[in-house]
C-alpha cells in the first residue's frame, strides 16, 4: 500500500490549512470546528490547536455523529444495528461561521448527511468544509474550500486515514482492491 502522506506530511499540511483559515476568514470571531466522526473529530482538534498557537485564541470544537442521517443505513455499508456514536457539540451554533472537518472526501454522501445532521443543532452564519484528502469521484455537487491534497484514485482503490489519536500512527495510504 502506497503511503501517500506521512506523519510530517500531514503536519505540515494541517498548519498550512489553519494558515490559510485565518487568512481567509481574517480571524478567529465567531468561527468553530466541527469533525465528522471518526478521523474528522481529531483532525479539527489539530486545527482548532493549530489556529490557537498562531492566533492565541480559541475555537471552540465539536464533534459530530452522522450515523442517522446517512442513505445507506440498512446496507452493507453501515449494517441492520448501525454503532451510534455521540454527538459532542457543546456551544451553540447559531450565527457560527462553522468549519466542518473531514479524513477524505470521496461521494459527497457522508458530507450531505453531516449538513443535515447540522442543521438540526441551529442555523450557522455559514458551513464550510475541510478535508485532509480528496480523491474525488463525486456523486453530489459538493466540493470542499480547505483541502489538503488531492489524490486521484480509481474508484477501486481506497483511501486509508490513519491518526495516531485511533490508529497509533499518522499516514495516508492507498490501498488497491
Amino acid at each position: 500500500m502506497p503511503v501517500v502522506m506521512d506523519a510530517d506530511r500531514i503536519n505540515r499540511t494541517l498548519t498550512r490549512i489553519a494558515h490559510e483559515i485565518l487568512e481567509r476568514k481574517g480571524g478567529v470571531e465567531d468561527l468553530a470546528l466541527i469533525g465528522i466522526r471518526t478521523r474528522g473529530v481529531p483532525i479539527a482538534r489539530r486545527l482548532a490547536q493549530t489556529i490557537q498557537s498562531i492566533q492565541h485564541a480559541e475555537v471552540p470544537t465539536g464533534a459530530l455523529d452522522i450515523t442517522l442521517y446517512r442513505d445507506d443505513l440498512m446496507r452493507h455499508a453501515v449494517g441492520p444495528q448501525p454503532v451510534i456514536h455521540r454527538t459532542e457539540i457543546p456551544f451553540s451554533i447559531d450565527d457560527k461561521r462553522i468549519l466542518l472537518v473531514d479524513d477524505v472526501l470521496y461521494t459527497g454522501r457522508t458530507v450531505r448527511a453531516a449538513l443535515d445532521a447540522l442543521i438540526d443543532f441551529g442555523r450557522p452564519k455559514s458551513i464550510q468544509l475541510v478535508v485532509l484528502v480528496d480523491r474525488g469521484h463525486r456523486e453530489l455537487p459538493i466540493k470542499a474550500d480547505y483541502v489538503g491534497r488531492n489524490v486521484p484514485t480509481s474508484s477501486a482503490q481506497s483511501v486509508q486515514v490513519h491518526l495516531a489519536e485511533i490508529d497509533g500512527r499518522d499516514e495516508v495510504e492507498i490501498q488497491e482492491p
